[in-house]
């Protein structure tokens, strides 16, 4: 059930680059022409080029295909390097900047955690003697090797979605393996963007073909590892709120050891207007801030380094013996259950794990591994070795050992370039925050936002300002209302540890889905892992109650708000589907669809693919007329970091070719920027248009001419396919359209009088020469865009059913419409004036 209204409204733009011109390996299905629904019976003869309803049941042959002939790009991005590797090749002065820059923006998390981790886990488990001391050392020290560097550098940077790293870039590599994803919108043509690189199947692969099989046929499945998705990211945007406060509020607690009349409040207040600074300078993007931190943390791991030489020359060197792992099985027999609570603390010093890989977009995998092994952990470890060679003869400055162990005469040049080191910190989780929050949203899991691209160089570089306000005001809450590192920590412990484990689970699925390694290898790394991270998460929930609980709420709301979008984003287009029109009807209503074809060209935006949109219907049913040619545009996110220019859009014929409707499928990878301008979409659209419509008449004569050569080939082939002598199978003629049988109908003139070119009985004119015909088409659309074009923006907002369970109605008629109608709209990225648009919105019952 729909309910029409009509309004204006913003709208929305794009820009251009045409075909690729190279061959690929591609899957070609063979499809029952009975399922195509978007044309007419007579246009089946070239299907393959058409969505089918049903893509699951296709068999499938591996055919190497020629140039692509029915995609054509309508965005001319402005951003250099945006489909190529900006860090391959470069020259040495630029591979020093990388490095600084990469310091800056990856590593300043894991950097700052010896500012806390020892002051946690002593105030947990108090020192009893230099056992003690050896135990929690030994503890930090292989928490360090067997997390960040073993598990996060070793194993999880591999598993990158073409450079994208991050919870949601682990799902889309899932999603994009195996048709996992809930929303219904996936074409067969998206398994052919380059992007994707699919492995072809093989015996070798059965055990993963079984998954991707279980995967594929169980709803169960598919939902229990999107909550598992969202659980992680919304832990990311809980890290988020908690590094900024936990770096900050332990940096500033030196001043408490450098000027004894400091208090705690004065702590928190300064803590608060250095939070207000860091957010505030957040807009200024990464590249800039991380070439400007770069160095100040390189500072900073140094000083680390040096201050853990002194302390181990000066106090005691024999803490080396913390290297031995008997250490922390004595650590445990001597404080049993204290030692327990002290894991805790202990995992501070992995913090930051997950902003490495999060933030991998920023940078390649290569040069983050080969910073943490040759410069950061090595760092970490003195630093931690040296607090420990201070404390085996000061036990009573275990309460802040950091700031205790630093020499008198280095205590305030330390003190500075900690405090810049904790904001680096903060900046890094809040980095890695917008990330994740990009890449859900464009998958359909998190409301739109504005979204700000602060590198004209690096596309991946990004700044949305609700969310940067957003953290901070939560930051803020935090450090006013849980002032002690004690429970801060174990808030952040609790942050860490969910999106922790989230990784584990996606990666162990993407080793035996993608990776397909050995199965013992497999359970080797879910098993230890996961085993740790759950010993770890035991510790910090059972201090829960001291505070750090409000952590856990806030990730439960954000859950929320990404599981109502996500399920109501669903039940949309879902509905979409069931209502969109029949081709029985668009032929009862003729080429005129029974209403005045006024000149113009009308751009229809909706988020259906495949198929004629219910809500044109409302467009015929509401306009006095409509554009003499009409364009379906769908905008679609596929789960691949980015999309080809070349292969971004599709654009094909809908209906015989009197009636002037054609389908543009404008496919986006979640890390694609979006530059848009209307003047230039238009001029772009037109010269693709143009293009697409001359080669459809060059394919139309080919195929004519082969028809003439071969009658047996087969009526409803999608292409014809040679086999080489050596084995390789090529398409010869990748048809671009179906080959109309219409041709004998004019293209009406603006002028003709429409029940004259509705009128049945009107003679026929004869048939026109193919060349003429072209250029009749061609002129027509000339006419149609010197009399302008409109966007045409179809909304569509849903209602539960009267009958629906009450939790369904709270979910979509409050939560569901609250988040929609304060999210970002799709049509405020466009620069289209309003005279230019026109919304036409449907209400659908669920």
């Amino acid at each position: 059930m729909a309910n029409p209204k009509t309004k204006s409204h913003h709208s929305l733009g794009g820009e251009d680059d045409p075909d690729s011109t190279e061959s690929r390996w591609v899957f070609q299905e063979d499809e029952d022409p009975s399922e195509i629904e978007d044309f007419d019976a007579a246009d089946l003869r070239h299907q393959s080029m058409f969505d089918s309803d049903d893509e699951d049941n296709a068999e499938q042959r591996l055919v190497r295909t020629g140039p692509r002939i029915d995609s054509f790009d309508v965005e001319a991005l402005e951003v250099p390097g945006a489909h190529r590797n900006d860090y391959e090749d470069v020259s040495v002065g630029k591979g020093i900047l990388l490095a600084f820059q990469t310091l800056g923006v990856v590593f300043g998390d894991v950097g700052t955690s010896p500012l806390y981790t020892f002051s946690v886990m002593f105030r947990k488990a108090p020192i009893k003697g230099n056992e003690d001391i050896l135990g929690a050392l030994s503890l930090v020290l292989y928490t360090l090797i067997l997390i960040p560097l073993v598990k996060y550098v070793l194993v999880v940077l591999w598993a990158n979605d073409d450079g994208e790293g991050g919870t949601f870039a682990l799902y889309s590599l899932i999603c994009r393996n195996a048709k996992v994803s809930l929303l219904p919108n996936q074409l067969r043509s998206d398994a052919r963007i380059s992007s994707f690189r699919l492995k072809v199947p093989s015996p070798e692969l059965e055990r993963s073909l079984k998954i991707k099989e279980r995967l594929e046929t169980s709803v169960t499945l598919k939902k229990i590892l999107l909550l598992f998705v969202l659980a992680g990211i919304s832990m990311v945007m809980a890290n988020g709120v908690v590094t900024p406060a936990m770096s900050v509020l332990s940096s500033l607690n030196g001043l408490k050891v450098g000027v004894d009349a400091i208090k705690q409040d004065e702590v928190v207040m300064i803590s608060v207007a250095c939070l207000v600074i860091l957010f505030s300078v957040q807009k200024y993007g990464t590249s800039k801030v991380g070439l400007a931190v770069g160095p100040a943390l390189f500072i900073w791991f140094c000083s680390l380094a040096g201050i853990g030489i002194f302390n181990l020359v000066k106090y005691d060197s024999s803490v080396l013996r913390a290297f031995n792992p008997i250490h922390i099985y004595y650590f445990f027999a001597r404080n049993s259950t204290k030692a327990w609570y002290s894991l805790g603390g202990c995992l501070l010093c992995a913090t930051g794990s997950e902003a490495m890989f999060a933030d991998l977009c920023y940078f390649s995998v290569q040069s983050v591994q080969l910073t943490f092994v040759f410069l950061v952990l090595p760092c970490l470890l003195l630093g931690y070795l040296g607090q420990a060679a201070y404390l085996m003869e000061n036990h009573a400055d275990a309460g802040n050992a950091f700031y205790s162990s630093v020499p008198s005469g280095a205590f305030w040049p330390t003190f500075l370039i900690a405090n810049i080191a904790a904001l680096i910190a903060s900046r890094a989780m809040t980095t890695a925050t917008f990330s994740c929050i990009k890449q859900s949203a464009a998958l359909g899991c998190f409301p739109r936002l504005k979204i700000i691209h602060t590198s004209r160089k690096f596309m991946g570089q990004i700044y949305i300002p609700v969310i940067n306000w957003f953290l901070l005001a939560v930051s803020l809450v935090l450090v006013c209302s849980i002032s002690s590192i004690d429970e801060i920590g174990n808030a952040y412990g609790i942050a860490e540890l969910g999106v922790m484990m989230m990784t584990t689970i996606l990666v162990t699925l993407v080793m035996l889905l993608i990776w397909q390694i050995h199965i013992i290898v497999v359970l080797s790394f879910a098993v230890v892992f996961l085993g740790l991270e759950l010993t770890f998460f035991s510790s910090v929930l059972w201090s829960v109650t001291d505070g750090s609980w409000i952590i856990l709420v806030f990730a439960v709301i954000m859950f929320f708000i990404m599981f109502v979008w996500n399920y109501g984003s669903k039940l949309k287009y879902e509905t979409e589907v069931k209502q969109k029109l029949s081709m029985d009807l668009m032929r009862e209503l003729g080429c005129n669809l029974g209403t005045i074809r006024a000149p113009g060209i009308g751009l229809l935006y909706n988020e259906l693919v495949k198929g004629i949109p219910g809500i044109f219907g409302h467009f015929l049913t509401t306009l006095p007329a409509v554009h003499s040619m009409i364009i379906f545009v769908s905008i679609k996110y596929v789960p691949v970091p980015m999309v080809p220019q070349s292969e971004r859009f599709l654009f094909r014929r809908v209906c015989q070719r009197s009636y002037h409707i054609f389908r543009c499928i404008a496919r986006y990878g979640y890390k694609d920027v979006r530059k848009e301008n209307h003047q230039t979409f238009e001029q772009l659209l037109m010269e693709s248009l143009e293009k697409f419509i001359r080669r459809e008449a060059q394919e139309r004569s080919l195929e004519s001419e082969g028809d003439d050569d071969t009658d047996s080939e087969d009526e409803y082939s999608g292409s014809r396919v040679l086999i080489a002598p050596n084995g390789s199978v090529y398409s010869l003629g990748v048809p671009l359209l179906a080959d109309f049988n219409d041709t004998t109908i004019p293209i009406p003139n603006f002028e003709a009088s429409t029940s004259e070119e509705a009128n049945p009985e009107s003679p026929k004119p004869p048939v026109l020469d193919a060349e003429q015909s072209l250029e009749r088409e061609l002129s027509f659309i000339r006419k149609a865009k010197e009399s302008g074009v409109v966007y045409l923006l179809g909304h569509g907002d849903i209602r539960a059913r009267k009958d629906s369970w009450f939790i369904k109605k709270l979910i979509i008629n409050y939560f569901y419409a609250f988040l929609r109608k304060n999210c970002r709209s799709g049509i405020t990225n466009l620069s289209v004036p309003h005279s230019h648009m026109m919304q036409v919105g449907m209400t659908y019952m669920v």
